[in-house]
């Protein structure tokens, strides 16, 4: 029994598909059902169970599994731990961002960073948080940007900005030519929402049952790039971050008065992780680099974050 042959099991595990799985490990399927069977006999059980249309894990495969991911991400770590003894700030960074934060963030910091760690090459990942989870957990990635605070993780959470929500309109909406928008302008409105999995829904769903609002049950978007096309097609009234907004896109961006919507954004990783000096630098160097943009409110707090179920998972 190996690393490579747990590897293998993992694959199969996560693709169920022999093919797929040797595809992803960068071998021949062949070679990778020959291991497979081979730790199947080393263990002396069945790991997996095999059709001809199907390939799935046996009840004991399963636990198996879950011990050799284990395995896997301990491994993982030792040879982080040997990077970053040499120097924190090189080697790979693997970087899970939310897709409703990505388009809109990265382009003011990755320049930046890029310039700062030039010995680090940042690999990036746009998933909704449910996934970008289940690869940290995985060791998969190494940190993920997204909505704070999360729910029962027993992860390390820095927050980096609160960046203020409005209200986004056509041109020629009711509403598109006051100064700022009140709770209550939004009763008995519709409002166009993201798909399930995104925190942006969840927020706004929330607003919806404050103000007496409702979300528009005949359409969901997959990103805020849709939101954004519905709205200037005149199809309705949606809530948009404030980095997402443009200048000139046919849209009336308008601002909440107090009590301004808000979310909170931060970046996490596992505290088992070697790379917690880089992580904790980058986050300061985000921090800086967003201040230029001055369109979010920085939060300086060094609060580190864990297994709070005070509030609803954002992504």
């Amino acid at each position: 029994m190996n690393i490579r042959d747990l590897k293998y099991l993992v694959a199969v595990a996560d693709h169920c598909h022999f093919g797929n799985a040797a595809e992803a490990c960068f071998v021949s399927q062949p070679a990778l059902s020959m291991q497979i069977k081979k730790l199947e006999d080393t263990l002396g059980i069945q790991l997996i169970e095999r059709t001809n249309k199907s390939v799935f894990l046996t009840e004991i495969g399963k636990l198996v599994t879950q011990h050799a991911r284990d395995i896997i991400c301990r491994v993982e770590i030792m040879r982080d731990i040997a990077r970053q003894a040499k120097d924190p700030y090189s080697g790979e960074l693997r970087l899970g961002v939310i897709p409703t934060l990505a388009p809109y963030l990265l382009p003011h910091i990755i320049p930046g960073l890029t310039r700062i760690f030039p010995n680090l090459k940042i690999y990036l990942h746009e998933e909704q948080t449910d996934h970008l989870i289940t690869k940290l957990k995985h060791g998969k990635i190494d940190a993920a940007l997204f909505g704070l605070p999360l729910i029962d993780e027993d992860f390390i959470a820095l927050p980096l900005f609160e960046e203020e929500l409005v209200l986004a309109t056509p041109f020629n909406h009711a509403l598109s030519k006051r100064q700022s928008i009140r709770h209550s302008d939004l009763k008995n409105k519709t409002l166009l929402l993201l798909e399930d999995g995104h925190c942006l829904r969840d927020q706004a769903l929330s607003l919806c049952h404050i103000v007496n609002a409702s979300a528009d049950k005949s359409f969901q978007a997959t990103s805020l790039e849709t939101l954004r096309h519905m709205v200037a097609s005149n199809a309705g009234i949606t809530l948009m971050p404030k980095l997402a907004c443009r200048a000139n896109d046919g849209i009336c961006y308008l601002p909440f008065a107090s009590p301004k919507p808000t979310r909170i954004l931060g970046m996490i990783w596992r505290p088992s992780t070697a790379k917690t000096i880089l992580l904790e630098n980058m986050v300061g160097q985000i921090r800086k680099l967003m201040i230029k943009q001055k369109m979010v409110k920085i939060i300086n707090t060094p609060i580190i974050c864990r297994k709070t179920n005070t509030h609803k998972k954002s992504d």
